[in-house]
């Protein structure tokens, strides 16, 4: 009976005013997904359309995590939307729906509070920055399943905009990116890069090394093109021709290998037709002969043809 005394005794000390002030823990009891949210879901509960307590399943929802925010570091303190007692409250301080009036830069210097550095340093000065595209246009914060994370909804945000390129990655020669082995964010930095076309490493060849590493060599003899810019040659996103080749061959090589030039000739073939009209009697194709054609390393092929000697 004496500890049960004694425990009911503390128990009412914790609860006193005094203690509550200053243990923030406990007078932030009414709080419902973060803590110090007890100003904003006093009003905001599970029946809001949308969900905004479904914040508490993400990563801005740990509560365990000191870095955690809470809801007036993104929206302000916002103090005439929470006290006001008129039906049509005033918007919060800060909003991030797309009819906003909180200019972007605003909205997103929010989110460059915590999110800055590493991946999302080359952010100011990017195209994105530039046209004034706001974080929560790809991203959305209150929901669980960010579809611009998830390799196989990511192109859907991304085609938002980039539209053309929904229909080059349904051409039959493309990137596996419809089955999620491939996404956007594997080859473009969409927070900037220091490479061009937002690429993720410094060059666009570096940047398909990633995967392609065997056309990295380096070799006795290269194809300038495969040193310079794979673009040249391939369209990633998709062609119609195979290997992402942007033209069938010969015309892909003719746009840099003139007609004269070519010494070897099919049997039968009119020596004085011109190369594209013998490569179409023939039936050949460039690469039947320049089988190296990214590079090659024998000594006696300075023009990646395969050897014939042996």
């Amino acid at each position: 009976m004496k500890l049960l005394q004694q425990a009911l005794l503390i128990l009412a000390f914790l609860a006193t005013p005094a203690y509550a002030a200053d243990n923030p823990a406990l007078s932030s009891a009414n709080d419902l997904v973060l803590k110090g949210d007890a100003k904003c879901t006093a009003c905001h509960d599970e029946s809001d359309s949308p969900k905004l307590l479904s914040i508490g399943k993400t990563k801005h929802g740990t509560r365990a995590d000191g870095r955690t925010p809470t809801c007036t570091s993104c929206h302000g303190a916002s103090d005439a939307h929470a006290d006001s007692k008129t039906q049509v409250r005033p918007a919060p301080d800060r909003t991030f729906t797309k009819r906003s009036k909180t200019p972007v830069a605003e909205r997103n210097a929010a989110c460059l509070t915590c999110h800055s550095g590493t991946s999302r340093m080359f952010w100011a000065g990017s195209i994105h920055e530039q046209q004034a595209v706001a974080c929560t246009s790809c991203h959305v914060v209150h929901n669980a399943h960010d579809k611009v994370r998830d390799k196989l909804t990511q192109q859907e945000t991304c085609f938002t905009c980039h539209k053309e390129k929904r229909a080059e990655i349904n051409r039959p020669s493309r990137h596996p990116v419809k089955e999620g082995k491939v996404t956007c964010s594997d080859c473009h930095n969409p927070h900037g890069s220091a490479g061009p076309k937002l690429m993720v490493r410094d060059t666009v060849v570096d940047t398909c090394y990633a995967c392609h590493a065997d056309k990295r060599g380096p070799f006795l003899w290269s194809h300038q093109p495969v040193t310079e810019d794979c673009g040249i040659c391939h369209n990633p996103h998709g062609t119609t021709t195979p290997k992402m080749l942007k033209q069938r061959m010969p015309f892909l090589c003719q746009e840099c290998h003139e007609p004269g030039s070519h010494q070897g000739l099919a049997p039968s073939v009119d020596g004085k037709a011109p190369l594209i009209q013998r490569e179409a009697t023939s039936g050949r194709s460039c690469v039947n002969c320049h089988t190296a054609i990214h590079g090659g390393n024998s000594p006696a092929n300075s023009s990646m043809v395969r050897s014939l000697t042996h």
